[in-house]
């Protein structure tokens, strides 16, 4: 009988994916998700709804918020889940900055509630959905797992390090239980069948959604946050890696834990640098479409550059990125330009 995997925050961008490749990988997925990224339809995310068409499957879902205790106390009696995979969580940059209480409320509780229902129940498997954020303005470069964490720059990012301390503090403390800690460097991308992509709720906080959404004619230009970094162009470098690379990871991670590997973490990204700029021109390329910008002044809580290392999760999880950047952009803008108004535009036929 397939294993029954808990996906927390299961209707949103990376979890949609994650739960393809559950799926794919033989597993049994009970989605829950409180639309808080995501479209309703019906009773179901219309997410889920495009991937049971896509595998011509059913999935488990509910409308649940971590923040419920009964409700959750409620779903772990009703099943017997073998791991967790946690993605629920408010995940904005500038908005955790405008709104630090309310980050820390919802991610730091939702993460407690969801440790301790699972502790009651007797389920000790976990993957957390964590940051590079966590690694605050890098040290050196490219960033490796020994990288100093907890001097961040945002709290956002300070959320994932104090969520990443509570788990491994009950890993110390309980030896039965196993986590898996990965940290995302920046993912971007789509499903190839360009029913999945990513659909920010209001404007685009992340680099990519916002300029497909040029591309694609929804909004008139994009602005780019500082130019006198210290780059190659002067705007801010990332490490972006396919969603769907990423959502691999995340299997290789759930094998991981059958060897009782306690707490281990690991950076999920390619551990190449691109700019602002230059994925700015990769996606025209992709898209064909101009798209126009203007250089606004520095967000606050941004930093130069960040790049993985990603030799610890190749040699450890058996894990590589396989797609360049190219495909990345490929995939996106086939997304964007079959669903220009996201998800609401219901499934293409």
């Amino acid at each position: 009988m397939a294993e029954k995997v808990l996906v927390t925050g299961g209707a949103g961008y990376i979890g949609s994916h994650c739960v393809v490749e559950l799926i794919e990988a033989g597993y049994q997925p009970v989605v829950v998700d409180n639309y808080s990224n995501a479209v309703r339809e019906g009773n179901v995310a219309e997410s889920i709804r495009r991937i049971e068409k896509l595998l011509n499957t059913s999935i488990e879902f509910h409308e649940l918020d971590l923040l419920d205790r009964p409700a959750l106390e409620k779903l772990f009696k009703k099943h017997s889940f073998s791991a967790v995979m946690h993605f629920a969580g408010l995940k904005a940059v500038g908005e955790s900055v405008e709104q630090p209480l309310r980050y820390y409320r919802v991610n730091l509780t939702a993460s407690m509630n969801l440790m301790e229902v699972m502790q009651a129940h007797n389920v000790h498997n976990l993957v957390f959905s964590s940051s590079a954020t966590v690694y605050g303005d890098p040290q050196h470069l490219p960033i490796d797992e020994r990288h100093p964490v907890g001097a961040c720059t945002n709290p956002y990012g300070k959320t994932k390090y104090f969520i990443e301390e509570m788990i491994k503090d009950h890993c110390k403390s309980e030896k039965d239980w196993n986590a898996v800690l990965l940290r995302y460097f920046n993912p971007i991308g789509a499903h190839s069948s360009g029913q999945i992509g990513e659909d920010p709720q209001g404007i685009p906080n992340n680099l990519m959604p916002y300029v497909a959404q040029v591309a694609v004619g929804r909004r008139p230009f994009l602005n780019v946050f500082g130019n006198d970094y210290e780059t190659v162009d002067g705007t801010g470098v990332r490490d972006y890696i396919h969603v769907v690379d990423l959502a691999k990871g995340h299997i290789a991670a759930l094998k991981k834990l059958k060897d009782n590997c306690g707490c281990q973490v690991y950076n999920l990204g390619t551990g190449k640098g691109y700019s602002v700029l230059q994925m700015v021109k990769a996606m025209e390329k992709a898209s064909g479409k101009e798209i126009k910008y203007k250089i606004a002044p520095r967000r606050e809580g941004d930093i130069a550059s960040c790049y993985a290392d990603p030799t610890l999760a190749e040699k450890e999880l058996g894990w590589t990125a396989a797609f360049d950047l190219e495909r990345m952009c490929e995939d996106l803008w086939r997304w964007q330009s079959m669903n220009p108004t996201g998800f609401t535009n219901g499934v293409p036929s």
